[in-house]
């Protein structure tokens, strides 16, 4: 419940702080907004279920219910993974070609970055989906695990889920580490032009920056690739649990914490906006 909270309001302050600060318009900030709303998302797909299930006693979810929520998660979560290569993109092209940035970065290829996003996710999302609910499920009806995923509902089909686990495997090269071969690439480039910037606090900006995204990409990749990258061999109810909550309830509530208590320009903006709407100050006369 508190890391819900604390997701919420600190996602919920940094969406308002980047649309109401003008200053913050810009390509990079863009991006994070839309990392702040997957991440509300996310969390909301899940944690209020969970929550109403133990203060019920009614661990129980409809067949519908099951769909819907593989089909959000898998959108929200896919939309994250490929949004978050897209920003190391935005990293490498700001840090190693400052010049151009605007042209490689303009507001039109910035929407179109989001747009491939939700696009693809949302399709792969779907096809997952349907296929993962169309196996018949005799073996067992309870699933245990925090919520509907693929790797815990394939163990109670009685049907041979081999080759669509294949698949699922396939999928989750594609679209975990390719973004993550991406990132790799971009924060290689970045490393070699920081270590080359004759300014100490240039280099110092542009560290702080990266590390706050590598530390964010470490989180989700690392859960995510757990969960659909490794062998099922490797995987037991209690151990795809913990994982889940990292990187459905953990993850989201600490993202922007990370990327906000480190930037100079998003404290500013924070403080601007809450003089402004929240805390006015009316000088006596």
């Amino acid at each position: 419940t508190i890391l819900y909270m604390l997701a919420i309001a600190s996602n919920g302050l940094l969406l308002l702080v980047i649309t109401m600060d003008i200053r913050l318009h810009v390509p990079m900030y863009l991006l994070l907004r839309q990392l702040s709303l997957l991440d509300l998302l996310f969390t909301s797909v899940i944690t209020p279920k969970t929550l109403l299930d133990y203060l019920r006693r009614e661990n129980s979810i409809s067949f519908g219910g099951c769909a819907l929520q593989m089909f959000l998660a898998l959108t929200l979560g896919g939309t994250e993974d490929l949004l978050l290569a897209f920003m190391a993109y935005d990293r490498y092209v700001a840090i190693c070609h400052p010049l151009n940035y605007m042209i490689f970065m303009r507001p039109r290829v910035c929407w179109l970055m989001v747009a491939t996003s939700w696009i693809l996710a949302s399709l792969s999302a779907l096809g997952h989906t349907m296929y993962t609910m169309h196996f018949p499920f005799c073996m067992s009806l309870e699933i245990r695990h925090l919520l509907c995923e693929i790797p815990p509902l394939l163990k109670l089909a009685c049907a041979d889920t081999s080759r669509y686990e294949l698949l699922v495997y396939v999928t989750g090269v594609t679209f975990l580490l390719l973004p993550l071969s991406a990132i790799v690439a971009s924060y290689t480039l970045i490393l070699f032009t920081v270590l080359h910037m004759p300014s100490n606090e240039g280099r110092k900006k542009a560290l702080v920056t990266c590390s706050s995204h590598l530390t964010v990409v470490g989180m989700f990749y690392g859960a995510a690739t757990f969960m659909y990258v490794l062998p099922s061999s490797f995987h037991s109810p209690k151990q795809d649990n913990v994982i889940s909550v990292f990187y459905t309830i953990v993850t989201p509530a600490l993202n922007p914490l990370i990327y906000s208590l480190r930037n100079k320009e998003v404290m500013g903006a924070l403080r601007r906006v809450l003089g402004k709407y929240v805390l006015p100050v009316h000088p006596t006369q």
